[in-house]
C-alpha cells in the first residue's frame, strides 16, 4: 500500500492486504487453465472430494505439492501438502499461522505437521501429536482425525472448511445456468441483483424474469428449436425448466435458452455467481472470463469487484482480452499477471515484477509492450507457412 494509485482495489485488514481482482494472460496451452485446475484440486480436497490428480508426464516425478496463503477471521494462515499420485497418499501436510511482529517479520506457527518422506511429525494438541504417525495417509488430517476433543485440530478444520467453502470456480465454456436458475425462483434481494445484473449488461433487454410453463409458446422439442451451443451447462432440473428463464424484448416474452445470444446466455449463467460472490464475499475464480463477451462488460464486471464498495469478495479470471491490461484506470501493476511456457519450464509473474528500469512504469503503454513481446506470455504463430504448404500441395 506505498502505492495509493488505485487504493480502492485493495482490500486492507489487520493481517495483510489482498488484491481485489487478479488478471492471468498467456498464450494457449501455456498453463492458465491449468493453474485453475490446481485451485479446484485444492478446494476439492479440502472438501473432502474424492481426489482428482494426475502425475506428471513429463517428468515422470510422482509427487504433486500445492502451497497457498490465505486470510480467514483477520488471521494469515499457510496450508500445505504433497500428494504421491502412484501410491495415492498424502505424503506431507503442514497447516500453519502465520505471525507478524512489530517489524512485519513472519514467524509460522505450526498447528500441526506430518511429513511421511522426512519422518517429522507435531501437533499443538498434545494428544493428537503422540497419534500423529498412526494416522492414515489415504486423506489430508481434519478428515482422518476425530477433532471434538482436539482444540487446535478443531480449529484447523474450520478455517480451512470455511476458506474452500468461499471459492467458487466457473468455466466459461462450460457454465452451469442452473444456480441462476434456483435463484431466479425466488422472490428475494438475490434475484432482483440477478434482474439488474442482466438487464444492464444487455441494453436491448427490457426483462430477465422466471415464468410459468404456459407463457412459453414455442415448440422445444424439435431439432431446429434446440440451442446450438453446449457451452451452457444444463443438470437437474433439466431442459424443460431451464425454458422458464425467460428474456423479453419490446413486451415479447421469449425463452432465454432458444432465443439469446450465446454471449447473453453466458451473461445470464454467470450472473448468479457475481451477484453470489459480492453478496456473501466469495472468492470467484473464473476460466476465459471475457469468453463471447464483449470487452466493455467483462471490464465493468471487473471493476464490481475493483470498486471500494466490495470489502469482501475475490475476483481471479484467466483471459486474452488484451483491451483489459489497463494500468491507468482499471488494474494495479500487481493485478496483472503472465503465464509463460518454454523449453525449461512454465513460469506464472505479475507486471510489477517490472519496473522503471525495464521500461514499464504506471503511465507505461501496457498492450504495446505486451504485443511486442517484452513482457512475454504471448504467442508467436506463423500461419502463412500453413498457406504456403496448404497452396503447395
Amino acid at each position: 500500500m506505498r502505492n495509493k494509485r488505485l487504493a480502492s482495489n485493495v482490500i486492507e485488514s489487520p493481517a495483510d492486504n489482498v488484491l481485489k481482482s487478479a488478471c492471468i494472460y498467456g498464450s494457449n496451452n501455456s498453463g492458465k487453465t491449468c493453474l485453475v485446475k490446481v485451485i479446484r484440486a485444492l478446494w476439492g480436497i479440502i472438501q473432502n472430494k474424492p481426489v482428482q490428480i494426475m502425475p506428471n508426464w513429463f517428468t515422470n516425478f510422482p509427487i504433486f505439492s500445492i502451497s497457498c496463503v490465505f486470510i480467514e477471521n483477520q488471521k494469515e494462515w499457510e496450508y500445505e501438502f504433497s500428494f504421491d499420485t502412484q501410491k495415492n497418499e498424502f505424503v506431507y501436510e503442514c497447516f500453519s499461522l502465520i505471525n507478524f511482529d512489530q517489524y512485519k517479520n513472519q514467524k509460522k506457527e505450526i498447528y500441526f505437521e506430518r511429513d511421511f518422506l522426512n519422518q517429522k511429525f507435531s501437533s499443538k494438541d498434545e494428544l493428537l501429536n503422540q497419534n500423529l504417525t498412526l494416522m492414515g495417509r489415504n486423506n489430508i488430517l481434519i478428515h482422518i482425525a476425530d477433532a471434538s476433543s482436539l482444540d487446535f485440530l478443531r480449529e484447523a478444520k474450520q478455517i480451512l472448511t470455511n476458506f474452500a467453502s468461499r471459492i467458487v470456480i466457473v468455466d466459461m465454456n462450460n457454465i452451469p445456468l442452473n444456480q441462476t436458475l434456483s435463484m431466479m425462483k425466488n422472490h428475494d434481494a438475490l434475484q432482483k441483483d440477478i434482474v439488474s445484473f442482466v438487464k444492464n449488461a444487455d441494453l436491448d433487454l427490457d426483462d430477465f424474469k422466471y415464468v410459468d410453463a404456459d407463457k412459453i409458446k414455442v415448440n422445444y422439442l424439435t431439432e431446429e428449436n434446440k440451442p446450438a451451443e453446449d457451452v451452457i451447462s444444463i443438470k437437474e432440473p433439466g431442459f424443460e425448466e431451464s425454458l422458464r428463464l425467460a428474456s423479453v424484448y419490446r413486451g415479447v416474452t421469449v425463452p432465454s435458452l432458444l432465443f439469446d445470444s450465446t454471449g447473453t446466455k453466458k451473461i445470464a449463467a454467470l450472473a448468479s455467481y457475481v451477484v453470489s460472490a459480492l453478496k456473501k464475499g466469495l472468492i470467484l475464480v473464473v476460466d476465459e472470463l471475457d469468453s463471447s463477451i464483449h470487452f466493455k462488460l467483462t471490464r465493468s464486471i471487473v471493476s464490481m469487484f475493483n470498486n471500494e464498495l466490495n470489502d469482501k469478495a475475490q475476483l481471479i479470471f484467466t483471459a486474452h482480452d488484451v483491451s483489459l491490461m489497463d494500468c491507468k484506470k482499471l488494474f494495479r501493476k500487481e493485478q496483472i499477471w503472465f503465464v509463460h511456457k518454454d523449453d525449461d519450464g512454465v513460469y506464472l509473474y505479475p507486471l510489477s515484477s517490472f519496473t522503471a528500469e525495464d521500461g514499464v512504469r504506471e503511465t507505461t503503454d501496457i498492450i504495446e509492450k505486451y504485443k511486442r513481446g517484452i513482457l512475454g506470455a504471448i504467442p508467436e504463430p506463423d500461419m502463412l507457412k500453413t498457406l504456403l504448404q496448404v497452396k503447395n500441395e
